[in-house]
């Protein structure tokens, strides 16, 4: 194949290798990610050897970590970002403290150098992002609450990577040639926040105008062009000032999170998220150096077996602290238990700073390799044999929706006020294909007879096999704020002729639905609120009809409020003389209507309320 050109041979093997190797890791159950490892590890230097420049390809590769971040960064919007900080900077500064702890506890007590243990532990307790947002994205976790709180552990440790890395020169056998001397220092942080300001300030200043001008164009591969441009120029800036790649890209997927471009911009980094995600598995599995495994086959094997032991009981007992549910913890600690991608630059890093060996590196750098080759086997493991036993006890979980459905009415979500949408369509005879994801709720719906599919409404392919192409009418009944939001965004962008009917949690989700056309909002306890008011009013002694009269001129009154609200929802001062203004027109009608009332009452002219007046429900 010498007169192939390089690129053109190397993709031949890579996409090869990918194309064989993952539809028979999936078709054995043991998933994607084994998959390209394993292919990695055959077409690698310690395989068939089609392949021997490993780091330049680690190198490329790791881009689509970059943009598997700037993807989870537009899913979370600024404000739940500033929701999280307490779980970010509590839990992952915990874990990485005490995971780093435990780890240079074990070196110092086997006789290593305080160097070289605290740069190992520092290194070894970060975990493979990478691997972890892959799994949790396959098996739905990420919205889930263990889920939210790997995710907070794994950005602390994209932020903790950058001391670590700070640290290194002055743990160097020549500390002063390395260091950097205080104005240098002084520039270094300066540089950093004008950096990390300016994706702040240019993702809400710039950008948007930007997307919106290329938008105008009308040219689908320039707006490729330009999100893919986004998320390299970003990493670029990152890169300059010795900042995580990955960090920038999530930084920049937030500051967008909230634009009308969120969509198109998932839509079309997508692929190449995946392509590159594939390559850089690919490229773990070529980097594992089996001739030090094999030189030291006791010695890798017992700091492999010995970081992830410390490490497993570590994060189980946080998981415990944190109240992670028991079935969830065995996942939640295999995933963060692993070694991570960035290890690999904290331990190349400090072999040329000199703090340890190039051989003490290439040991530390194949057990964590190891580590994420062993972490997917172990997960086939634990659904096997440990989490089956919750399955068993809670019943198996049911199939996912497989067959097309061509029913008028989707329902997203059969809990408390999905059941009631549902069980009045079947009283109707109206066909209806109903999504629930949580497996419980489904089996339990099963055996009282209703069908139930089990199955994540925000997945666009699971709303298309429900039939919402040819659907009338979508029910979002889901009690989560950001899932009902999602699946919302997902409707009206690829299913523009549904008409919406939505549950709202609250008056800001009520809010936030209007912001997105939606007109048929119901705020899930209003009513039934409503209903409650007439029961006390009767219980104090006025009449049924009287309580009745005066619950629907209070149901009136609030529906006319909000409307009055939604316009000002986003200037709390004005929002706030709304209300105000709201109440005192409330409180002085009422009052009018209590003194005719009991001037009627006096006079011997009082009629049953209402119903003389057509005062009926609205």
């Amino acid at each position: 194949m010498d007169h192939v050109p390089l690129w053109l041979s190397n993709s031949l093997i890579y996409l090869g290798a990918a194309v064989i190797a993952v539809p028979v890791s999936r078709a054995l159950g043991l998933g994607s990610i084994i998959g390209y490892l394993a292919a990695g590890i055959v077409i690698g230097p310690w395989g068939i050897g089609l392949v021997s420049h490993v780091e330049d390809i680690l190198h490329f590769a790791e881009f689509g970590v970059v943009l598997m971040l700037f993807l989870v960064g537009l899913e979370l919007e600024p404000r739940r970002l500033w929701d999280l900080r307490r779980p970010i900077f509590g839990w992952g500064g915990a874990q990485v403290g005490c995971c780093a702890l435990a780890l240079l506890a074990g070196g110092l007590a086997v006789g290593a150098d305080w160097r070289v243990s605290l740069v190992a532990a520092l290194g070894l307790a970060l975990s493979s992002t990478a691997i972890a947002l892959q799994v949790m994205g396959e098996r739905n976790l990420l919205r889930t609450s263990s889920g939210q709180s790997a995710f907070s552990i794994l950005l602390f440790q994209d932020v903790a990577a950058i001391p670590i890395l700070a640290l290194l020169p002055l743990l160097g056998s020549q500390p002063r040639d390395a260091a950097l001397d205080g104005g240098g220092a002084a520039l270094q942080g300066l540089r950093i926040v004008a950096v990390v300001a300016t994706i702040i300030l240019g993702g809400r200043l710039a950008l948007r105008p930007l997307l919106r001008w290329i938008a105008r164009s009308r040219t689908p591969e320039i707006f490729t062009a330009a999100a893919l441009l986004l998320v390299v120029a970003i990493a670029a800036l990152m890169q300059i000032v010795g900042l995580s790649m990955a960090l920038g890209a999530f930084l920049a997927g937030v500051l967008l999170a909230e634009s009308e471009y969120r969509r198109e911009l998932e839509t079309d980094i997508e692929p190449f998220k995946g392509l590159l995600l594939g390559l850089f598995f690919i490229a773990v599995g070529m980097s594992i150096d089996f001739g030090a495994l094999l030189a030291q086959p006791w010695r890798m094997a017992g700091l492999v077996a010995g970081f992830l032991l410390v490490k497993v009981v570590v994060l189980w007992l946080l998981a415990r602290a944190m109240g992670i549910e028991r079935q969830d913890r065995p996942v939640f600690t295999l995933l963060l238990a692993q070694g991570g991608e960035f290890a690999f630059v904290v331990f190349q890093a400090a072999a040329g700073a000199s703090v340890f060996s190039g051989a003490t590196a290439s040991l530390l750098i194949g057990a964590v390799a190891i580590s994420m080759l062993l972490s997917p086997l172990l997960l086939v493991a634990i659904d096997r044999f440990v989490l089956a036993r919750f399955t068993r006890a809670r019943g198996q979980t049911p199939d996912e929706l497989s067959e097309p459905q061509e029913a008028p009415v989707i329902i997203a979500g059969y809990g408390r006020y999905g059941q009631i949408i549902g069980r009045l369509m079947l009283a109707q005879g109206v066909p209806a294909t109903v999504l629930d994801h949580d497996a419980d709720m489904v089996e339990a719906a099963r055996s009282f007879g209703y069908t139930v599919y089990y199955g994540d409404a925000t997945r666009l392919d699971l709303l298309r096999m429900a039939g919402a192409a040819g659907a009338r009418i979508l029910v979002v009944a889901v009690d989560d704020v950001r899932q009902s939001l999602a699946i919302v965004d997902l409707a009206r962008e690829h299913f523009p002729h549904l008409k919406l009917v939505v549950r709202a949690r609250d008056v800001t989700h009520w809010n936030e639905l209007r912001d997105r056309g939606v007109l048929n909002v119901e705020r899930e306890l209003f009513e039934a609120s409503l209903r409650s008011g007439r029961a006390v009013l009767e219980l104090l002694g006025q009449s049924p009809h009287e309580a009745r009269r005066l619950a629907m001129r209070f149901r009136r009154h609030n529906v006319q409020l909000f409307e009055q609200m939604y316009p000002h929802h986003k200037d709390r001062s004005k929002l706030i003389a709304v209300v105000k203004q709201g109440r005192r027109q409330l409180e002085e009608q009422m009052a009018r209507e209590r003194a005719e009332a009991t001037a009627r009452r006096v006079a011997g002219t009082d009629r049953p309320g209402g119903w003389d007046r057509g005062e009926g429900d609205d």
